[in-house]
């Protein structure tokens, strides 16, 4: 990629806007998985004095990658290949690859949201937005990870900013900052986009800790994880008790 940022720009949109101009959905899904397997091989060779522009290409294929799933309507079967191409061998939040970079990881927990609100604010109509399916990814991550770092990096940039927003929207719904990614969380729904309605944010809250619990008590769930999935639990259930008191 060149060196002037204006191009840089430019070319990492072109880049990502293949997803959307190719006609079929499993041929876009395919060539994303395409951009995760070689941007995984290659991320520890990039020159740290170019990373950067390598953080903005990867921010627009998350970007992309949420339009092509909006224009699908959230079909089920493109978000499960979607959430597939991410954990799987090869993908960037897969947690048994010792391939995958840990600030690749970090960078997509730190984006996931904002990218995904930036994608459902630019369509034309409001869009019900599968959000415990969208993070399914993530919390499988956290459930298995070997390394402490990644699982704290997950709950602090992605589980507990996105529980407090949706604790924000319960408690004070005018005072919801706009760092609470607003328009995902009013028309967010768990897991089946054609409920015809958004969640309230404490139905939805409720539905997320109750995926993180699940996932906590897996079997094949690592023990060190499962403790602290459990306190996120914990802490959060007690926060909700001290809001009703």
């Amino acid at each position: 990629m060149s060196d002037k940022p204006r191009v840089q720009q430019d070319l990492a949109q072109e880049l990502a806007e293949l997803l959307l101009t190719i006609t079929s959905i499993p041929s876009s899904l395919s060539f994303l998985k395409g951009f995760w397997i070689t941007t995984v091989r290659e991320w520890n060779g990039i020159d740290r004095l170019r990373m950067d522009k390598y953080y903005m290409l990867v921010r627009r294929f998350v970007n992309a990658s949420f339009r092509l799933l909006i224009r699908a309507q959230w079909d089920n079967s493109a978000l499960q290949n979607y959430t597939s191409i991410l954990t799987s061998e090869g993908g960037p939040l897969c947690p048994t690859d010792i391939r995958v970079p840990a600030g690749l990881t970090f960078h997509l927990a730190e984006i996931y949201l904002e990218e995904l609100e930036k994608a459902v604010s630019a369509s034309d109509s409001p869009v019900l937005t599968p959000i415990l399916g969208l993070l399914s990814p993530f919390i499988s991550l956290a459930a298995h990870t070997p390394m402490n770092t990644t699982y704290k990096h997950l709950e602090e940039s992605l589980f507990r900013p996105l529980l407090a927003g949706l604790r924000s929207r319960t408690s004070n719904p005018a005072r919801a900052s706009g760092h609470e990614y607003p328009i995902v969380l009013s028309n967010a729904c768990a897991d089946a986009p054609d409920a015809g309605s958004p969640m309230a944010p404490s139905t939805l809250r409720e539905a997320m800790l109750q995926k993180l619990f699940a996932i906590a008590s897996a079997e094949d769930t690592r023990d060190s994880n499962r403790r602290k999935m459990y306190a996120l639990y914990k802490t959060a259930l007690e926060e909700d008790e001290d809001y009703v008191g």
